[in-house]
C-alpha cells in the first residue's frame, strides 16, 4: 500500500494505492464543501441518495463477484425515503462491497475507488470534479515517469554487473588483495563516468557535498539509457583487450553520438521519457 497527495482547489486530498487499485479519500474531498467536523455528514447525505445507491450497486456488480445483491436491493428500495439513513460501515458490512474502504489512524477516513470518487466529486461541485480528475491524471503520469526512470536505473545496474565481470576476467589479477581490486573497479567505473558525464565520481561528490547517492542517481533517463549501452560496449572492448585510454576516447564519442540522437528524438516527442 502506498499513499500520495494531490491538491484540488486548495484542498489536499490523499490518494491510496492498494492491491493494484487507486482509492481517493472522500473525507478529504468532503472537506472542500464543509469543515472537517461535517465531512462525515456530507458522505452520509450522499449515501442517502437513490442515484448514489444505484451507482454503487452497479459498480460492485461489475467489479465484485462477492457483492451481496439481495442486501443491495433492500437498500435500493428504501433509498431516497425521508427516514432512510445509511453509513459507509453498514454498506460495507451488509453488501461485502469493495468500492469503499474505511481506514483508521493517521490517514484515516473513507476512501473510494477512483471511479466512485469521481462520481462523489459531483456532490462537491462540477468544477471540483473536473479538477480532481485532472490532478489525479497528472499524478498517474508522474508515477509512470518515475517508474520508467527506476526501470532504466535497474537496467543500468544489471549491465553494471556485466561490466564488472569483464573487468574481473581480464583486468584484475587473481593475486591482488580486495582493497586494490576495488580500486580497479572504481577506476573502470570512472571510465564510463568521464566518457558520459565528463567528471569522475569523486569530482562529482566534491562538487555536490550535500547530495545523497552518486552521480548516476541524478542522471536523466536518456543518460541512463546511454550508460546502459556503454557498459555493454565497454565489456566488449575489455574482452577484446583494448587499452583503457583508447576505450575512454571511443566511449566518449559514442556517448556524444547517442545523447545527441536521444535528445533530438525526445525534442520531437517521438520518445517520451
Amino acid at each position: 500500500m502506498s499513499k500520495s497527495q494531490i491538491t484540488v482547489q486548495d484542498t489536499p486530498i490523499t490518494v491510496m494505492s492498494e492491491m493494484g487499485n487507486d482509492y481517493i479519500c472522500l473525507t478529504d474531498m468532503a472537506g472542500a464543501k464543509s469543515d472537517e467536523v461535517r465531512a462525515a455528514d456530507v458522505i452520509k447525505n450522499w449515501l442517502r441518495n437513490r442515484y448514489t445507491i444505484e451507482f454503487l450497486g452497479t459498480w460492485e456488480q461489475i467489479h465484485n463477484p462477492n457483492f451481496n445483491v439481495v442486501e443491495f436491493d433492500h437498500f435500493r428500495m428504501h433509498a431516497g425515503l425521508p427516514n432512510f439513513v445509511l453509513s459507509v460501515s453498514e454498506w460495507l458490512e451488509k453488501t461485502n462491497a469493495v468500492g469503499l474502504i474505511v481506514k483508521k489512524g493517521r490517514y484515516g477516513g473513507t476512501y473510494a475507488h477512483k471511479d466512485i470518487a469521481f462520481e462523489f466529486g459531483s456532490a462537491i461541485s462540477v468544477p471540483f470534479k473536473l479538477y480532481l480528475i485532472e490532478e489525479f491524471q497528472r499524478l498517474k503520469e508522474e508515477e509512470q515517469k518515475a517508474l520508467g526512470w527506476s526501470a532504466k536505473r535497474e537496467l543500468a545496474k544489471i549491465n553494471y554487473h556485466i561490466h564488472t565481470d569483464a573487468i574481473k576476467e581480464h583486468l584484475v589479477p587473481q593475486e591482488i588483495d580486495q582493497y586494490h581490486r576495488s580500486l580497479i573497479y572504481a577506476n573502470e567505473a570512472d571510465v564510463l563516468n568521464v566518457a558520459l558525464f565528463g567528471i569522475t565520481a569523486k569530482e562529482w561528490r566534491d562538487a555536490h557535498p550535500d547530495d545523497k547517492g552518486n552521480i548516476r542517481d541524478y542522471a536523466t533517463i536518456n543518460q541512463l539509457i546511454c550508460l546502459s549501452n556503454m557498459e555493454n560496449l565497454n565489456a566488449v572492448f575489455i574482452n577484446e583487450g583494448m587499452p583503457q585510454q583508447e576505450r575512454l576516447h571511443k566511449l566518449n564519442q559514442i556517448a556524444i553520438q547517442q545523447m545527441t540522437v536521444l535528445e533530438n528524438v525526445e525534442s520531437k516527442h517521438i520518445l517520451k521519457a
